[in-house]
């Protein structure tokens, strides 16, 4: 391969050249300026130890040079390398893309016991050091997975407040409502708005669902959020509720968890989801 095929070493000779070309001529006008130019023009009217200095324009060739480079600059960037030209980093990025597709296409179907394993061993990796291995929280540290997705994360949510999530409504305050009220609202949010339509509390739902008007000045009626305003009740204790906190990330105790947009597929997420929502059985 000869030494000019590859364009990062023709952009860096070119340029080199350029600059040594430009080096010299500026040099070369400098030189001659300072042996045969005398020492002309409008004065300043400030003085440093009795040194003054001319009004000067700025210098054609500094000015030139100045929008050439910003120009070539946007050329390197935008048309030449490294947006546009071969990279390792082009290469990874492509066969990592690659990688991913295969896989999504390979598990698009998987079971619930596959995606739950799945998740185990993706949970541990990237879940257990905030949540702890068996997924408690670590004694109040990070959120308490066992309980989350069901029942029991909805009561604990009204009595206890939510916090991190970064909607647009802000953060759900604690003390909604008594204990006896928030297991009525949780039976009638999991018989009737979840998309898992069951509850352990069937004769709680009537007074829940009275109840509810607390919580739907900002989850709606429908308790779907009012266009992602507030958490999309509808998708709780399912996969998909899971994998929209994956997505935005969440502020703790101890820290903030990062959004894994990029760092788990579709597919990945659903089984990160599918293995929490199994700790509470």
């Amino acid at each position: 391969m000869s030494f000019l095929d590859d364009s990062v070493n023709a952009l860096s000779l070119l340029g080199a050249v350029v600059i040594l070309i430009l080096s010299v001529a500026i040099a070369g006008k400098y030189i001659k300026q300072i042996r045969d130019d005398k020492a002309t023009g409008e004065l300043a009217k400030d003085r440093w130890d009795g040194i003054g200095e001319y009004k000067n324009e700025l210098p054609i060739g500094w000015a030139l040079s100045f929008i050439g480079t910003m120009i070539w600059g946007l050329w390197y960037w935008f048309v030449g390398y490294p947006l546009n030209a071969y990279s390792q980093i082009g290469e990874w990025n492509e066969e990592v893309k690659a990688h991913q597709s295969r896989f999504e296409s390979k598990w698009a179907g998987a079971d619930k016991d596959t995606l739950s394993q799945m998740g185990e061993s993706i949970f541990l990796v990237q879940c257990a050091p905030c949540h702890g291995v068996t997924a408690d929280g670590i004694n109040g540290k990070a959120q308490n997975l066992n309980s989350w997705g069901h029942e029991d994360g909805i009561v604990d949510v009204i009595l206890n407040g939510s916090k991190g999530l970064n909607y647009p409504l802000g953060e759900m305050p604690a003390g909604m409502l008594d204990k006896d009220s928030a297991k009525a609202v949780a039976a009638y949010v999991m018989a009737e708005i979840s998309d898992k339509k069951e509850t352990k509390n069937p004769d709680l739902v009537e007074s829940g669902k009275a109840l509810f008007s607390v919580c739907a000045g900002c989850h709606g009626m429908d308790g779907k959020g009012m266009g992602q305003m507030a958490p999309d009740l509808s998708a709780y204790g399912t996969e998909r509720f899971v994998a929209e906190v994956l997505e935005k990330g969440k502020k703790g105790h101890i820290g903030a968890m990062p959004s894994f947009n990029g760092l788990l597929s579709d597919v990945q997420k659903r089984a990160v989801g599918t293995y929490i929502l199994s700790l509470g059985n």
